[in-house]
């Protein structure tokens, strides 16, 4: 007889899914509890017809394909224009969240206990860079190279979740898979026991807490990009980043940081000073995207009264 436990334990694994699914922890969540919650009120239907793993992505899967019915694709800063200047001085009107793709914090998708293998995998197809380029995806497309490339499910298995044939899948999956190559930007998987990670993230941690944007420069990219969602403006280049920071970025100088793990990728919960006295205020979850020993990408989401609770961050510092 399966019980609650039973379900809540694909939790993690399906969160992940929908996470790839929709471009939000947020909605990701609600999904996941609106299918947990429908196969919990179809238990008596379910029993014997079916693996129960197979019946909750099912489940899942329509819930996601209901929710992006209404949807608009939901996108990086990148996506809406050119790059701005980093002597800007007005980063534009903040944009409504259901506008932006979102992070997703490690510990929500993958499952305890998993593989180290397993691990990898999963931090791989939860990069910002990789579920951006699903966004592009219509959504039954987006699911057909979900289950079929991440969770290596069978053609036949997807046919048979989607309701159509093995060569509509196939036919599906070759177009999405084009279509995510010419989008995917090459990041690397985040790998906490990588020494060399660990090197530059440290050095980029001394380097943002003494505000030393000389040492911070070295570190990035030469055509690395920097974003700040609900902001549209995003700059490229060490020149404008180096430019911005000095300027009207320099309110973070003094600015103290927390590691956690975001979509398969380092992150910090930012603490700037705060304007009222002692101690450390939230200012942005900083997602950083390393490629070849360098930081190629620096996305600071501004949205801390949501985002930290999910990532358990604290509420102040000092």
């Amino acid at each position: 007889m399966t019980d609650v436990a039973q379900l809540e334990a694909y939790r993690p694994e399906l969160t992940g899914y929908c996470y790839r699914m929709l471009g939000s922890a947020f909605e990701a969540e609600d999904a996941v509890q609106d299918a947990l919650l429908r196969a919990w009120r179809g238990l008596d239907d379910f029993e014997g017809r079916a693996a129960l793993r197979s019946w909750l992505y099912r489940i899942a899967t329509n819930v996601c394909l209901s929710m992006l019915d209404s949807a608009q694709r939901r996108v990086r800063p990148m996506d809406l224009g050119p790059a701005g200047s980093g002597h800007a001085t007005d980063p534009g009107e903040p944009r409504p969240e259901a506008v932006w793709l979102g992070p997703v914090p490690d510990t929500r998708v993958v499952p305890e206990r998993a593989d180290p293998a397993d691990v990898i995998a999963e931090r791989e197809s939860i990069r910002l860079a990789f579920v951006a380029a699903l966004q592009l995806l219509p959504p039954r497309q987006r699911a057909v190279l979900i289950l079929r490339d991440v969770l290596a499910w069978s053609a036949q298995e997807v046919a048979e979740l989607l309701g159509t044939s093995v060569p509509s899948v196939t036919s599906a999956l070759q177009r999405a898979r084009a279509t995510v190559a010419a989008a995917d930007a090459a990041t690397d998987v985040y790998r906490p026991l990588d020494e060399a990670q660990r090197v530059l993230l440290g050095r980029y941690v001394e380097a943002f807490q003494a505000y030393d944007l000389e040492a911070l420069t070295t570190l990035l990219h030469e055509d690395a990009t920097l974003s700040m969602p609900p902001l549209p403006l995003w700059l490229r280049g060490t020149g404008d980043i180096g430019a911005w920071m000095a300027g009207t970025g320099s309110g973070c100088r003094g600015s103290r940081l927390i590691p956690v793990a975001a979509g398969g990728q380092p992150a910090f919960g930012q603490y700037r000073p705060a304007s009222g006295g002692a101690g450390h205020e939230p200012w942005a979850l900083i997602v950083l995207e390393i490629f070849g020993g360098r930081i190629a990408g620096i996305t600071n989401y501004l949205d801390t009264p949501r985002l930290f609770p999910l990532f358990g961050l604290p509420p102040r510092l000092g």
